[in-house]
């Protein structure tokens, strides 16, 4: 089969494969309902086209993806890569002369996520069933390709976590202003799951849990993180949000309930 075999859309066979790229959680290629298994190559030439989302010249493909060969013995790779792709089945990547590209009709669960996080942070967004039923809180707490230490991978992994960060603490506020507190809840959890530091996503769960009235789980909270700040870096949380959660700067200086609360 030659590269061209592989970038072939005119064929009924290659149009009527429908692909989806996961790379939400962990790398997987389903295509009409049947998981495709690939070559270690082949994946991570899928994996950086979905990432770069446009075209790239061949030759940096070929140097991103194996940058300890030299050229000739990259571009040789990066041939048997395209070659393997057409076991597959199916239009997975346009070669197009010297540059290539995920096929449009690739469908890319990041993609669709990140569609969902900048939704949620636009000014004018409302809630959506995904949101109320949970749907979305578990979309944007999987993490871009755990487990892979490419450079260009961790790079749009960080990226993926910022975004889908901001996107959980939208969430929550959104459905806490609903009165879906314990949906709530479980977003802003969500977001100190995934950052434990993060003092935004602290004040977010601490913000649920005032809303429906239940002061002892704020100050609680207030508590761990606390803790957690002072063992991890040595520094204490913010007037912000000692202020939110009703702290005074001073612990010893605050009622009973609040020294049980905060030991």
């Amino acid at each position: 089969m030659t590269e061209a075999q592989v970038a072939d859309v005119n064929t009924p066979a290659a149009s009527a494969q429908l692909h989806r790229l996961s790379l939400l959680g962990d790398f997987s290629l389903v295509a009409t309902g049947v998981e495709r298994s690939l070559a270690a190559s082949s994946r991570r030439l899928l994996v950086l086209l979905a990432l770069i989302g446009r075209r790239m010249r061949r030759s940096a493909v070929a140097g991103t993806l194996w940058p300890n060969a030299d050229d000739v013995r990259a571009g040789a790779s990066l041939r048997s890569a395209l070659l393997r792709l057409g076991h597959s089945g199916g239009q997975l990547v346009c070669v197009n002369g010297t540059l290539l590209s995920l096929d449009p009709t690739v469908r890319v669960d990041l993609r669709e996520a990140q569609a969902e996080a900048r939704r949620l942070l636009a000014d004018d967004a409302m809630l959506s069933p995904a949101d109320r039923c949970g749907e979305t809180c578990r979309l944007l707490s999987l993490e871009l390709l755990p487990g892979w230490y490419d450079d260009w991978v961790l790079i749009e992994a960080e990226a993926w976590r910022q975004l889908r960060l901001h996107a959980l603490e939208a969430l929550s506020l959104r459905l806490t202003a609903a009165g879906m507190h314990a949906a709530a809840i479980l977003a802003a959890l969500a977001a100190v799951s995934a950052d434990p530091l993060r003092e935004s996503a602290r004040s977010v769960l601490i913000r649920c849990y005032l809303a429906e009235g239940n002061r002892s789980d704020a100050l609680r909270e207030f508590g761990r993180y606390q803790r957690l700040l002072r063992g991890s870096l040595g520094v204490e949380p913010s007037p912000r949000l000692r202020a939110l959660a009703g702290v005074g700067s001073s612990v010893p200086a605050q009622s009973r309930l609040h020294g049980e609360i905060l030991r």
